[in-house]
């Protein structure tokens, strides 16, 4: 009698991670938000004001509020519906769906909170302050970017931005000099990056204590000079100089970008070419291979004869200088003499951004343009006069960057040796 060989189904070597409807319902939630809040919260027979310059003239016009807001969250509706059906396929979500779902998100929003208003919502201007304030986090996200990669974790981007801004000013008022206070601006930052790199890399003291303790430090430093020196001799260290606006020509009359892009001061020009250069540096040159080696294996980095001390020393150094240059943002940008305690809590939302947008400069970039967006909305809702306290706007960032750190943004994975000494 012969055996009767039986053949098993093959089967998957491969288990199917279990499907996350995370994101699905946040689009669902906020497709019933804009329905409710927006849509159906206004009458129909009530118009919004809009008021666009396109660079050679300005264009006001208005809009039916109800209809607007119903119609973006038709689209949102849409929009959660595709990303419902790529989720049970299991298919990636291209980027353009969040990105289209928060824009017809924020045109219902907007579109509500000026229903009614005598004044017209400025959105050239809204775009412009956004840019504009956005450029401290940018360039302190930056900073967190090339410092995390060598596996120091810069906290101290806020007392480098408070360094850049009291340098700037301080040696712009000396020389009534602009131009040598935007130079003096990443000298300062570069000397706390200095401060950081000497007791994190050399000292192996926690990298998190280290960036706290240099904030407070300079907070205080900064504060007793303008208490003391800046007040008594104000005429000599208090004069405000400012950064000339320089309008790129022919970019600057693109209607409705070119004045928010291309008519800007120097500084934002740099910002641009700081984050295009670093984006390409940092994942197609070797100085990025070896910097990012050294964040994520110091090991194997200092086999290859890389040595990984002295990298994050000088890339902490550089990020320092980064971040001092975004300090001068306070003062020469603006035209304002130093204050106390002027950044106000940016470097910590600017560590937050580079967070967001997962330790890479064009993410941290959108991220921080998002947080822009959020602080300048409360100016442009109390010039048209909403109702709606500024403290809630204030909170947005905030409330963006706990979401981010939970994770509803996806997961993000920081260099896997950040913080950590390397002994070796």
């Amino acid at each position: 009698m012969s055996a009767q060989t039986i053949e098993l189904p093959a089967m998957d070597s491969k288990a199917l991670a279990p499907i996350n409807w995370k994101f699905p319902i946040i689009y669902g939630i906020l497709a019933v938000i804009s329905l409710v809040g927006f849509g159906l919260s206004v009458g129909g027979d009530v118009w919004s004001g809009i008021s666009v310059n396109t660079g050679f003239s300005r264009i006001q016009f208005a809009v039916p509020s109800q209809v607007t807001a119903l119609v973006c969250t038709v689209i949102e509706i849409g929009l959660g519906i595709w990303a419902w059906q790529l989720t049970a396929a299991r298919k990636k979500t291209p980027v353009g769906l969040p990105l289209g779902f928060g824009f017809c998100f924020v045109v219902a929003f907007l579109v509500r909170a000026v229903a009614g208003s005598e004044q017209s919502l400025q959105v050239t201007g809204l775009l412009q302050g956004t840019l504009f304030l956005s450029v401290p986090l940018i360039f302190g996200a930056m900073a967190g970017c090339v410092c995390e990669h060598v596996g120091v974790i810069n906290v101290a981007i806020e007392g480098q931005l408070l360094a850049g801004a009291f340098l700037a000013a301080v040696v712009g008022s000396l020389t009534l000099n602009p131009w040598l206070g935007l130079l003096a601006a990443p000298v300062a930052g570069a000397l706390v990056g200095a401060l950081l790199a000497l007791f994190a890399v050399r000292y192996w003291v926690d990298h998190i204590i280290v960036g706290v303790v240099l904030n407070v430090l300079v907070t205080g430093f900064t504060s007793y000079l303008f208490s003391t020196v800046l007040s008594e001799h104000k005429d000599v260290f208090a004069v405000p100089t400012v950064l000339p606006t320089l309008p790129i020509p022919g970019l600057s009359l693109i209607p409705v970008l070119g004045p928010v892009l291309f008519n800007q001061n120097v500084l934002v020009y740099i910002m641009y070419a700081a984050v295009v250069v670093l984006q390409i540096m940092l994942y197609r040159s070797r100085w990025g291979l070896r910097m990012r080696a050294c964040g994520e294996h110091p090991k194997a980095a200092d086999t290859v004869g890389i040595k990984v001390n002295a990298t994050r020393v000088r890339n902490t150094i550089l990020g320092g200088a980064i971040a001092g240059l975004g300090g001068a943002f306070f003062t020469v940008a603006n035209g304002l003499a130093f204050g106390k305690e002027m950044s106000a809590g940016r470097g910590y939302i600017a560590l937050a951004a580079m967070i967001l947008g997962g330790w890479s400069p064009r993410g941290a970039v959108a991220a921080a343009l998002l947080f822009g967006f959020a602080d300048n909305l409360q100016n442009a809702l109390s010039v048209v006069g909403v109702g709606i306290p500024s403290q809630f706007m204030l909170m947005a960032p905030y409330l963006i960057t706990i979401f981010a750190v939970a994770g509803f943004v996806g997961k993000v994975r920081p260099p896997a040796q950040e913080g950590q000494p390397y002994k070796g």
